[in-house]
């Protein structure tokens, strides 16, 4: 071990190495030294559990490879080929070219984020986006915060601290990471009082736990997971009428927010933000980044006394929506107000678009590959906690062992994939590769095509 210790070279040696000088025209010469520094660290340490000296060249390209990895852009784009629309692990929505032509826009230079133009004076920043909202959903007034655990949290300490809220059990739910219904509870000083059974809730089990303390009636929509079997729940429509009957504001947690009919799509129906309000819902929360096709945000609409209670929170100033994000969200709304969501709206394009389309590109993706691959019956999914269960008929490009050249197991190919620039996702099943079209942006497909060919050494 000390004789390889020993064989590890300087700082000083490896800064004369002529591809570590090359670095210094790019990069600070102080950071060129602490990356060789950190380097060298990490080689005794392995050196240490019995491993080989490096030679300077490895030390060199490993040196080379440890800058890049620090000064290029993250996170990384990414072809999405696995049929997951809305996929948590990519970034959820992919935005529309007038959502980022907007926040291009406005991060190019200064706004009225908060200045009120008319008046001269201060303004607020609600103001940009609470009559979009309040017209697409009729609701009172509306804000706009960082993300749907934030307007959950926000609704419920504004409105519930110290108070009760009445929950079905089947509903204490954990939509996803660490957003568990009854620790976001518990974070905003509420107190959480489970009614019915993990699979049957009742009117009289909501009626029944109601008191003094009660500050408020919660639904949770079940985004992520379905109950099937005997159940029973109580409809938003119940709940309201209770809620009236004892003066007391229902929360709607919508979960992933839609404002389109999703069963015209083929899909199951997901409750939309405008039925919530028209239901009567005192205040409903959803995501700006899921169905809805925006940048990440909490969305929060309903009755103006809420609302303004919520304004006027220290917590909403902590939960606050960014001025780049409220212009990609004011961009994307105005899709649906001009009518043109399917069209302009990426998810909702994927969404929209029919099985022999789907068809037509995985037959052209197969003979551009020249036939080393199968196109197969399949289904697509919505993702990002939306729809459990509900699928779309898809086309899928299957590569298996015995398609390509000798040793291209599916994960080998998958992790070949991975490596290119811009990396592809797929999904493996079984003995198989499968890239699906629908989440294909059909502009990279000539892109997809080469990285496609370069892993299959098609040439």
């Amino acid at each position: 071990m000390q004789s390889e210790l020993r064989n590890l070279p300087s700082v000083d040696r490896l800064l004369s190495e002529r591809s570590i000088k090359s670095l210094v025209t790019d990069y600070p010469h102080d950071l060129i030294v602490d990356i060789i520094r950190r380097q060298l660290e990490e080689e005794r340490y392995l050196i240490a559990l019995a491993n080989p000296c490096p030679s300077i060249e490895e030390l060199a390209k490993s040196i080379h490879d440890r800058i890049k990895n620090l000064t290029s852009l993250k996170p990384r784009r990414v072809i999405n080929a696995t049929g997951v629309i809305i996929h948590t692990n990519l970034g959820r929505a992919p935005l529309s070219e007038a959502t980022i032509a907007a926040m291009e826009y406005t991060s190019r230079a200064y706004n009225n984020l908060e200045f009120d133009l008319e008046s001269g004076s201060r303004g607020s920043r609600t103001v940009h986006i609470e009559d979009l909202l309040c017209q697409l959903t009729g609701a009172e007034a509306a804000l706009a915060v960082n993300n749907n655990a934030s307007a959950v949290l926000l609704g419920l300490t504004s409105l519930a601290r110290r108070k009760e809220v009445i929950v079905p059990r089947g509903q204490a739910v954990e939509i996803g990471g660490s957003f568990r219904i009854p620790e976001i509870m518990r974070q905003s000083g509420a107190k959480l009082i489970e009614v019915g059974t993990t699979n049957c809730t009742y009117a009289q089990d909501y009626e029944q736990a109601i008191g003094p303390g009660t500050a408020a009636l919660l639904r949770v929509h079940p985004s992520n997971f379905k109950i099937i079997g005997y159940t029973h729940s109580v409809s938003l429509e119940e709940l309201v009428v209770l809620g009236n009957r004892y003066d007391i504001p229902v929360l709607d947690d919508l979960g992933s927010g839609c404002l389109l009919d999703t069963a015209e799509f083929g899909l199951e129906k997901e409750p939309t933000i405008q039925e919530s309000i028209s239901i009567g819902a005192a205040l409903a929360f959803c995501s700006g980044d899921k169905l809805l096709g925006g940048p990440q945000a909490g969305i929060i609409v309903g009755k103006k006394v809420y609302i303004d209670k919520l304004k006027k929170h220290p917590l909403a100033r902590a939960l606050r929506i960014d001025k780049i994000r409220l212009a990609g969200l004011s961009a994307t709304l105005v899709h649906y107000l001009k009518g043109e969501a399917v069209t302009a709206i990426p998810v909702w394009r994927m969404i929209s678009t029919t099985i022999g389309e789907i068809e037509r590109r995985a037959e052209a993706w197969s003979h551009d590959l020249d036939g080393q691959v199968t196109v197969i019956d399949g289904v697509s999914t919505v993702g990002g906690g939306s729809l459990p269960g509900s699928t779309l008929p898809t086309k899928l490009v299957s590569i298996g062992n015995s398609s390509g050249k000798k040793g291209h197991t599916a994960h080998k190919l998958a992790s070949v994939l991975r490596s290119q620039d811009p990396p592809v996702i797929g999904r493996i099943s079984e003995k198989e590769l499968l890239l699906d079209p629908r989440t294909v942006f059909p502009e990279d497909d000539q892109l997809l095509m080469k990285l496609l060919r370069k892993a299959l050494n098609i040439t």
